[in-house]
Formats: structure tokens, sequence, C-alpha cells
């Protein structure tokens, strides 16, 4: 797709709320912030998160900064923020994004192992459902190494369509 399509996505909130894993609503809050509500599980701890969301850094179409902050009630927090680059490969957009977070509350107990698992299931399954809405599901089927890199599979010599890093840090607080 080409890079604009993949910008004005990335900035549409209503996509954005269908694409993102457990998300009940997301409401602005100001210039470039919102308010999200979504539930979210880890290991076995299931919690209701709302947070705020503000979008930083913003160089259209080129790239943004999301920094985010969640609270879970007993089952803790999480906050951090994520690098969303874009950049054009011919006809197709190469979207990287790197990820740093730190959670506190029963969420650190369960272990960095779990937490990083989750938090990888979750941006592969937006990254999956952001994919088939903006591409659409006939593109995806016809479209091999896209439709692997949303689902999560890392594997093989291709292209990546897309990179990622995950950085996590766990604070018991």
């Amino acid at each position: 797709m080409p890079q604009q399509v993949a910008w004005d996505a990335l900035n549409d909130v209503e996509l954005l709320k269908q694409c993102i894993p457990g998300c009940e609503s997301i409401e602005p809050d100001g210039e470039n912030a919102y308010l999200l509500a979504l539930t979210a599980a880890v290991g076995p701890v299931k919690a209701r998160f709302k947070g705020r969301m503000a979008l930083l850094d913003i160089a259209a179409p080129d790239s943004y900064t999301i920094q985010f902050d969640g609270q879970g009630g007993a089952a803790g927090f999480g906050k951090g923020s994520a690098k969303v680059t874009l950049a054009a490969e011919g006809d197709e957009t190469l979207l990287t994004y790197a990820v740093q977070a730190q959670v506190g509350g029963k969420i650190a107990q369960i272990g960095s192992r779990l937490v990083d698992a989750a938090a990888r299931k979750m941006a592969d399954a937006f990254f999956a459902r952001f994919t088939e809405a903006v591409s659409g599901p006939d593109e995806q089927d016809n479209n091999d190494t896209q439709s692997d890199e949303a689902a999560g599979d890392t594997g093989g010599d291709e292209d990546k369509k897309r990179k990622r890093s995950w950085t996590a840090w766990i604070s018991k607080s």
C-alpha cells in the first residue's frame, strides 16, 4: 500500500479501535491525545486497563512516537513508548516499530517472558487486523509475505514488510 494510505490508516481512530485487541474505546483528549479503555490478559492476569495515548514527534507521513500510560487496578500498570516509522519501498510501505515498556503490580510478578509473549501476541494480532482492514482480505490472501508477517511468522528469507523490536523493563512497584 502507498505510504500516505498507511499513514492515514494509522491515524484513523475508528480503524485503530477495530484493530487493537481488546479495545473498548478510544476518545479524543486534546490535540494528538486519546483516552483508551481495553481488556488484556497477561498469563493468568486479565484486567481492564484505562489509559492515555499521546502522539509525539509527528513527522507526517514518515513517523511518530506513541507514548502510553495505563492503569489496570489491582492487576498493575503499563507505560512506555513506541516509535513508528513508515518508508516507501516501491508500491509498498515498510512499517517499522520499536517498543519500550514498563509494567508493575501483579503483571510484573508474572515474569518478563510471559509479559513479552503477551505483548508480541497483541502486536501481531493488531498488525494482522490492520493489514486486512487496509488492504482488504482479497489482497492479503494473494500476498503471502504480507500475510505471514501480519500473523507473526518471522522465518524465511523473504523481504519483510514489517520490522519489529520489543524491549521491556519489568518493575515490581
